[in-house]
């Protein structure tokens, strides 16, 4: 941005100032009066409801405000609200309506777009309020959205200071036992009521302290402006790599899009940056806007990887609300790496001329779509619902087999008005036992883990019988004692999961105790590790006497264990109990080092 481009900044009055620091005050109030009224049977959906609109409209007031006499200025709030509030009420609806349903998956994903279309409509609502139309300068959008960014910056920086001032008070007084600043800086009223007042302050510094904002852009687009060509050349190794590498590997992992769109999001950035309102001469020499113009060129390539990548899990999974967002981003993300590369061809505007044209345009798709995307137009969890069906009706997994936690837990209303409605499927009746169990451990879980734990059950390939005749024997293991059997099968002892159908257990026979008879070592070996249980044998029959976990590779003590070779380290000093019938207890090692292999020297511990 040049100085003579930039809009003139129009002081605040006095006036205004105390309305930045009053409205930043009732919105923490407000934010206090929802948490207080959340045990006292304000519905989850207006709490919902309450919470976006106290915290977008108040922060578009902050952000916006010039003069309160101002009439676009009142009906740009009014728009504002009147587009997040029948969103809020949409997002309450669809993440209520059935127990136990994960909030967050749907209402994380809204309050991060919410947030996303705010900020990118406030620079649109700030040239309205100074020019009475939508369709504005670039460079006055450019100058708006780089100006709030570091405001809220600034405001966090302010606020985190703050609290930090005020925790350092309370330490303070506390060390003369005076708790009444720790007691006050902790309640909830104070709390919302103070990083009201910090909010608003942190705001009115950002928007009436332009030089120091300024200065600070300034240093920050330096350093986009070092960092770009380095972005660029990452970005061309990375395409050149493509050819000797191949994209099998890329295929494999599960968050090659998360990647590569991340890569284009940096370069639209430091381009950004560096482009600034276009009408300051092209920064670099040629040679250097030449590689940072193949770098733009090489970005449909990523987003076409990205793209890729995503819709082959989409094809084998089906969607999902996490996916339809995913797609969301990408996509958005794709309209940019085109259009920058269009604009990297183009010689007609100067350097990277069309971008303007770009990033106005691509900002009001992100718009339309984060306003569709929460709601009945494009319902995320409608679609993934409808594909999570379409997969079980395909069969391609047998429906005792299916995996209801997300309709169940992360699809909202809609989620669980799709698990309700198998019920009446064929293939979940009382005729399919295995089917029907599946189903109503789905609908009876409090939580994805405990239904996921109860699916995985059957998975186990092997019963507790089958588990023991397929165990392997170490050297010199002759026949295992049938006792130890006996209280396996009867569920006294417990196994470290050898029931898998792929577990690999071997049994060894150390003398734990030293008293000349073998205690046994079950240890499944795995490949990220090895988990073991030791088991005794005593007047009342095998026991299980402790398990332990080793995080060594399994290739690297498979063969010790097969061998027998399992070495009884006795501690150098021993537990005590103080006073009959007391409780043991062990002697923990000191401030002296530990012993290693060999060691014998008498400041390490055992």
């Amino acid at each position: 941005m040049t100085p003579h481009t930039a809009p003139a900044p129009v002081e605040l009055s006095a006036k205004t100032r105390a309305f930045i620091v009053l409205i930043a005050l009732l919105q923490g109030l407000l934010l206090y009066l929802v948490r207080v009224g959340a045990g006292t049977g304000f519905g989850f959906e207006l709490q919902i409801a309450w919470y976006a609109l106290t915290l977008s409209i108040p922060t578009a007031m902050l952000l916006t405000v010039q003069r309160l006499d101002d009439a676009r200025y009142w009906t740009n709030i009014a728009l504002v609200a009147a587009i997040c509030l029948p969103l809020s009420i949409w997002a309450g609806w669809s993440a209520t309506g059935a127990p136990d349903l994960k909030e967050a998956a749907v209402l994380a994903p809204f309050a991060c777009s919410l947030a996303i279309a705010v900020f990118v409509a406030l620079p649109y609502l700030q040239c309205r309020l100074a020019h009475g139309r939508w369709c504005a300068p670039y460079h006055e959008l450019f100058e708006h959205g780089w100006q709030n960014a570091l405001t809220l910056i600034l405001t966090a920086a302010f606020v985190g200071i703050c609290w930090a001032v005020l925790g350092l008070c309370a330490a303070l007084f506390a060390l003369i036992g005076i708790q009444f600043f720790a007691d006050l800086f902790t309640t909830r009223g104070f709390a919302h009521l103070a990083t009201g007042i910090m909010i608003g302050l942190g705001v009115m510094i950002g928007r009436t302290q332009q030089r120091p904002v300024q200065i600070a852009r300034q240093i920050l687009f330096a350093i986009f402006k070092g960092l770009l060509p380095l972005v660029a050349l990452i970005a061309l190794i990375f395409v050149a790599s493509l050819p000797f590498t191949g994209l099998d590997a890329l295929w494999k992992t599960r968050s090659a899009t998360l990647i590569l769109m991340c890569l284009i999001a940096t370069v639209v950035l430091f381009v950004n940056a560096v482009y600034q309102d276009g009408e300051a001469p092209p920064p670099y020499p040629r040679w250097l806007r030449a590689v940072v113009n193949a770098a733009l060129l090489t970005l449909p390539l990523y987003a076409a990887l990205g793209l890729y990548a995503l819709s082959l899990r989409i094809g084998q999974y089906g969607w999902t609300g996490e996916r339809f967002w995913a797609a969301l981003a990408a996509s958005a993300l794709s309209l940019y790496a085109l259009g920058y590369a269009v604009a990297a061809l183009r010689r007609k505007d100067g350097w990277l001329g069309g971008l303007r044209r770009v990033n106005v345009a691509v900002s009001l798709v992100v718009l339309a779509l984060a306003v569709a995307a929460n709601s009945w137009l494009l319902d995320p969890h409608r679609l993934g619902t409808g594909s999570q069906l379409a997969q079980l009706r395909s069969g391609k997994i047998a429906p005792e087999r299916f995996d209801l936690s997300y309709l169940r837990f992360d699809a909202g209303r809609r989620g669980y008005q799709a698990l309700q409605s198998l019920a009446a499927d064929p293939r979940f009746a009382t005729s399919a036992p295995a089917a029907h169990a599946n189903l109503q451990r789905a609908m009876k879980a409090t939580s994805s883990w405990e239904y996921r734990a109860e699916l995985e059950t059957p998975a186990k390939g092997r019963t507790r019988e089958q588990a023991l005749r397929a165990l392997q024997r170490a050297d010199g293991v002759a026949a295992i004692d049938p006792a130890w059997i006996a209280a396996a099968l009867a569920d006294q002892l417990t196994l470290p999961n050898c029931e898998d159908e792929d577990a690999h257990c071997v049994l060894a026979t150390p003398d734990l105790d030293g008293d000349g008879q073998p205690e046994y070592l079950l240890c499944r070996i795995n490949d990220w590790g090895t988990n073991c249980n030791a088991y005794a044998r005593l007047p009342r029959g095998w026991r299980s006497i402790g398990q332990t976990y080793l995080s060594q590779r399994g290739s690297e003590v498979e063969a010790e264990v097969r061998a027998n070779r399992v070495e009884v380290i006795p501690r150098r000093w021993g537990d005590i109990r103080i006073g009959a019938g007391n409780e043991r207890m062990r002697l923990e090692p000191g401030p002296g080092r530990h012993c290693q292999d060999g060691d014998r020297d008498e400041d390490c511990a055992r």
